[in-house]
């Protein structure tokens, strides 16, 4: 044992010391949330479903624009790793050229959706409420583009720091302009729901403006800078860089509608099923940001080794953080099992919900740990620049497999909540797997 730890030492170590800005960006994002829905709840009932319904349209679309500019991370990884700042650079100037003028083509898409909203079956209230929150979320795109164009490349060298000051910053941005504008505090009008709306467009341009400032003053970044005149946009480059980030992209949207597809089978089975299912839910995804981080490490570190043709080094740091996922997962699951009623009744004091929650615990704990396992792979193979057979995978686990065993285990067999939860489990285990395989067989034949 003492030996196999030895062998993977330096491995946990540098994942961690990766990983953990980026859980902790993770966590700060979702303190905003959770500050937004308890802000925005004081104005009633109508204006959080408003929030609801704009977060949950716009949030498909802001997740495949980062997809799109992941692949910048282990593009540069491997120029980085490899010692050639120089085409790092040139991915980064790629990046800057064509991913600014998608968000510009995607604002424009996205605002198309938002006049839709009246046809969506919602509450004609709700709509009147959300639709201009939904249109200042929109406007918040470009801003986010360029801060993540930066944020990608600056991981892509190995620095997670920079994007988790730059984004806890701006949660403490967000959260003071929320109580100012949305009460009407410090002189300011009440503005309600726009002023969350205008709290968290003013925080998003926040932060590529002060990555922008870092990016010139920063000594990290000088070779930039040095370098920037001597690189030059190339339509081939640019185009294999989208061929890489369209389907993480896909990816991230597979993911979303599986389980909003699963949150839509709870709500068939009435109001307390789908209570419990968000209560749950939430906790599951606190816990994930952890895989999440370390998947974002397992990318950065595949990609510069794969640089360095150190492939035996990529090895074991992608199984580092498989290692580390999984212990934390297990502790995850034995906290889920032995508290599996008192967490949910922290949350609601009905007691037939918590015994739904109760039982939904056992089965999200159980498969936390194969959706470490898949996020960890995903970040992985994301480092190899092998992209679009995994989201094949994910298409095949999910929309075939996890979602016609949730329907009949929630309903043909009777089994409820825990049913649709079942058809998560069945999903994650089975892509958890293939990724897993994929990841082997890509690393034995670089090997080979």
């Amino acid at each position: 044992m003492t030996a196999f730890i030895g062998r993977y030492r330096e491995h946990y170590r540098a994942n961690f010391a990766l990983a953990l800005p980026v859980i902790l960006s993770h966590a700060g994002q979702m303190v905003v949330g959770l500050a937004d829905n308890l802000m925005v709840g004081q104005l009633g009932a109508t204006h959080l479903a408003a929030v609801a319904l704009a977060n949950n349209i716009f949030v498909v679309g802001m997740m495949f624009g980062i997809g799109l500019i992941t692949a910048v991370t282990p593009l540069a990884g491997k120029a980085f790793g490899g010692g050639d700042r120089l085409t790092a650079v040139s991915w980064l100037k790629q990046a800057a050229y064509i991913h600014p003028s998608i968000a510009l083509l995607q604002t424009a898409l996205m605002a198309a959706v938002g006049l839709a909203m009246p046809y969506m079956g919602q509450p004609e209230e709700v709509v009147q409420v959300a639709f201009p929150y939904y249109m200042v979320l929109v406007g918040t795109l470009l801003p986010m583009n360029f801060f993540f164009i930066y944020k990608q490349y600056a991981e892509g060298l190995g620095n997670t720091r920079i994007a988790m000051l730059i984004t806890l910053g701006s949660n403490v941005i967000n959260i003071v302009l929320n109580y100012i504008l949305i009460y009407g505090k410090a002189g300011f009008p009440a503005m309600g729901i726009m002023g969350a709306g205008y709290a968290t467009l003013i925080s998003r341009i926040f932060m590529p403006l002060a990555f922008t400032l870092l990016f010139f003053s920063l000594k990290f970044f000088k070779p930039e800078r040095q370098l920037w005149r001597q690189t030059r946009f190339h339509f081939r480059e640019a185009w294999y860089m989208l061929k890489i980030g369209v389907p993480i992209g896909g990816q991230y949207i597979v993911e979303m509608l599986t389980f909003s597809l699963g949150s839509i089978m709870m709500g068939w089975m009435g109001e307390r099923p789908l209570a419990a299912h968000q209560i749950v839910m939430s906790l599951v995804s606190f816990t994930y940001m952890v895989s999440a981080g370390f998947a974002a490490a397992t990318t950065v570190k595949v990609s510069q080794f794969r640089g360095q043709k150190n492939l035996l080094a990529m090895k074991r740091s992608a199984h580092a953080s498989l290692h580390m996922v999984l212990v934390f997962m297990s502790l995850s699951l034995t906290a889920f099992l032995l508290l599996r009623f008192k967490i949910p009744a922290l949350f609601v004091p009905d007691p037939e919900t918590v015994a739904i929650a109760g039982g939904l615990m056992l089965v999200g704990g159980l498969f936390q740990l194969f959706d470490g396992v898949q996020v960890v792979t995903l970040g992985a193979l994301r480092g190899l620049e092998d992209v679009k057979t995994p989201m094949i995978m994910l298409v095949i686990a999910y929309f075939p497999i996890a979602l016609p065993v949730s329907y009949v285990a929630g309903f043909v067999l009777d089994w409820g909540p825990q049913g649709v939860w079942m058809g998560y489990m069945v999903g994650l285990m089975v892509v958890g797997t293939q990724l897993l395989l994929r990841f082997r067989y890509k690393v034995n034949k670089m090997l080979a």
